[in-house]
This record gives C-alpha cells, sequence and structure tokens, in this order.
C-alpha cells in the first residue's frame, strides 16, 4: 500500500521550483503532523527562500499540497536525518506490531 502522505522536497530554478526528493511518511494524519511541525524552517514563503518541503496528502487520484517549509542548506540536512531516523522508526515499529 502506498503511503497517503509524503514531504517533497523542492528547489527553486530559473524555471520555478522542482521536485528532486520525496519521503513517503505513511498512513497517519497525527503522526505526519507532527513530523512536519518538529521540522526546521519557516512557514512564512520569503523571495529569498531556495528550498521548500511540501507535506503532501494523497486522498484519491491527486495529491494535495498541506502546508509548506521553507528552509536553508544546514536545516534541510537535519530534516533529511530527522525525516530518515522517523521513517525508520515506524517501519520497524510495524513490524514488531504485526
Amino acid at each position: 500500500m502506498e503511503d497517503r502522505f509524503s514531504l517533497l522536497l523542492s528547489l527553486k530554478t530559473h524555471a520555478g521550483f522542482e521536485v528532486y526528493g520525496q519521503f513517503g511518511i505513511g498512513n497517519d494524519s497525527s503522526a505526519a503532523s507532527a513530523l512536519f511541525e518538529s521540522l526546521q524552517g519557516d512557514e512564512k514563503l520569503r523571495g529569498a527562500a531556495v528550498l521548500h518541503i511540501d507535506l503532501m496528502e494523497t486522498d484519491g487520484p491527486l495529491p494535495v499540497k498541506i502546508r509548506t517549509k521553507c528552509c536553508r542548506l544546514d536545516g534541510l540536512a537535519a530534516n533529511c536525518k530527522l525525516i530518515t531516523r522517523e521513517v525508520f522508526r515506524q517501519k520497524n515499529l510495524r513490524t514488531y506490531e504485526e
């Protein structure tokens, strides 16, 4: 089964924002929201922001953007570490609970 919630990583190019990565973060709305809240970054979109993380929900055929955070490269590195740790925890706990 495909993850209902995901985080899209995008960067600003001369042609606009382009997605370059995606993390599937599960099907639990509260867990996805809590993870997004814990990420470094600012939800106020600024013209100089070149890195975005979008919380997406797929409910039906098309994904919907729920929220966006802008961050710098050092914040993105910390966020990727946090996301990977959380996804690892979720996937491994699911194995033990089943």
